[in-house]
């Protein structure tokens, strides 16, 4: 596949994607690199643009080099952002209440503090990139292991084999602890990021290395 074909057909799913306004979004494709510049609406719009790129056949990788500029918003200070940040993630009912600190500094959320599950730090993530104000989300919450390093390979090596977008006999799993390392190779970029948030579904998995290829 061409990088031209590549280029165009990322251009044709961010078209295609009704949350996301393509108009003011550039791609570049080279060797399976997609370079996305311009500028969005909000954080959680350009992580829908990020995602959109990776779901394309024969893009390897995603460089993410969009602004978000918000429309019609007055300016607000750190610490109205830091409000609403915090009243949101005491209604999310899938991550506990007071285990997630919060530091803003010019629209950045950092997230940090000790979960025992990935769902609860996605989720409290996903909670947070859609508030207005937020330009960036660095989620550095810590799981804390909870299960065997040999139940955790047996139960992603089960989840692989249950998906029917997931080549499993292409994909070598080790363990150490709650740290996870994927390799071998994938046909798509898609099914990389599947292979990945399978490994992160499972209990007791603090890390996930990612050494899988796209062929």
């Amino acid at each position: 596949m061409t990088d031209q074909t590549v280029k165009q057909n990322v251009l044709d799913e961010l078209s295609w994607e009704p949350s996301i306004q393509a108009a003011h979004i550039g791609v570049t494709a080279r060797d399976g690199v997609v370079t996305l510049t311009g500028h969005v609406d909000s954080y959680a719009e350009k992580v829908a643009a990020e995602h959109a790129a990776e779901r394309i056949f024969g893009v390897k990788a995603v460089a993410q080099e969009l602004e978000v500029r918000y429309p019609f918003t007055p300016a607000e200070g750190d610490d109205d952002v830091a409000k609403r940040v915090l009243q949101t993630l005491s209604w999310d009912m899938f991550v506990p209440r007071d285990k997630v600190k919060v530091k803003i500094e010019k629209g950045y959320v950092t997230l940090s503090g000790d979960l025992d599950w990935q769902y609860q730090r996605e989720s409290a993530e996903h909670a947070v990139r859609r508030l207005s104000g937020v330009v960036g989300v660095s989620n550095q919450i810590v799981i804390k292991p909870t299960v065997k390093a040999a139940d955790v390979r047996d139960k992603i090596k089960a989840a692989f084999g249950r998906s029917s977008e997931i080549d499993a006999d292409d994909i070598t799993i080790t363990t150490d602890g709650g740290k996870v390392t994927l390799s071998g190779q994938v046909k798509t970029y898609h099914e990389r990021f599947l292979a990945q948030s399978k490994a992160w579904s499972a209990p007791g998995v603090t890390q996930v290395e990612d050494l899988l290829t796209v062929n």
